[in-house]
Formats: structure tokens, C-alpha cells, sequence
């Protein structure tokens, strides 16, 4: 590379090393700047027409903005997705059991409360206390 940009920076140089080239290999690499150059060329010309588009765009995004009369944090606040907290479902009981008078619910879920714990330690089953 540093080679290259010797020679494209130097014409006498750039002859000194043509004269140790053959035609036919003096050819094959001009051909060969020429079609990069092509090539360099056609991205160049699609960037310009992509930028000239992303300028189009925001000119209309622009123009937009003024006719709503919206400023743009309200823009903001109001394209920006509210954080929306994802709770798990809720989960019915599935053992029930009412001592003196007091309804206490489980869903069968984590650890086992004292009251059912107390209750399964006196010999009953978790059949007993199931709601059907």
C-alpha cells in the first residue's frame, strides 16, 4: 500500500516503475485502477444518494413536527414505550383450611406456611385440606 500511494503521489517514479513492467502487465493493471476507480466512483454517487434521502426525510420529519405543534420532548415522551412491569399470573389456592374460625389459603407453591405446616406435622394430609 505505502508503495502504491509512493507512486500515485510521484509521476517519475510512477514511469520508473511502468519501465519494468511488460505491455501486456502495464495494461492488465491499468485495467484494473480503472475498474476500482469505476467501482469508487459508483459507491461514492449511491452515498451522496442516501444521504440526499436521510436530508429529504428529515426535512419531512421536520415539516411534520412544526404543523403537529409538538415540541420535541413531548415527541420523546411520547414515542419512548412505557416500561410496563410483567407480573406473574395470579395462581388460585389449592389447599384451603379454617381453624377457629380463620380461612387460611395455599397455592401448593414455595415453602409451606406455619399454620399447614402444624396441620400436616399432626398427622393430616395435604388431601384432607384440598379444595375441590
Amino acid at each position: 500500500m505505502n508503495l502504491l500511494l509512493e507512486l500515485a503521489g510521484n509521476k517519475a517514479k510512477a514511469r520508473a516503475a511502468a519501465k519494468e513492467l511488460t505491455i501486456p502487465q502495464l495494461e492488465n493493471v491499468i485495467a484494473g485502477f480503472n475498474n476500482a476507480l469505476v467501482k469508487l466512483k459508483e459507491e461514492a454517487a449511491l452515498a451522496a444518494e442516501q444521504e440526499a434521502e436521510r436530508t429529504a426525510a428529515a426535512g419531512k420529519i421536520a415539516q411534520l413536527i412544526a404543523e403537529s405543534g409538538l415540541t420535541m420532548e413531548e415527541i420523546a415522551m411520547l414515542s419512548t414505550p412505557k416500561a410496563t412491569v410483567t407480573k406473574g399470573k395470579t395462581v388460585e389456592p389449592k389447599y384451603r383450611l379454617e381453624i377457629e374460625g380463620e380461612v387460611y389459603e395455599w397455592t401448593g407453591r414455595g415453602r409451606t406456611p406455619k399454620v399447614f405446616q402444624e396441620y400436616f406435622d399432626q398427622g393430616n394430609s395435604k388431601e384432607s385440606c384440598t379444595i375441590k
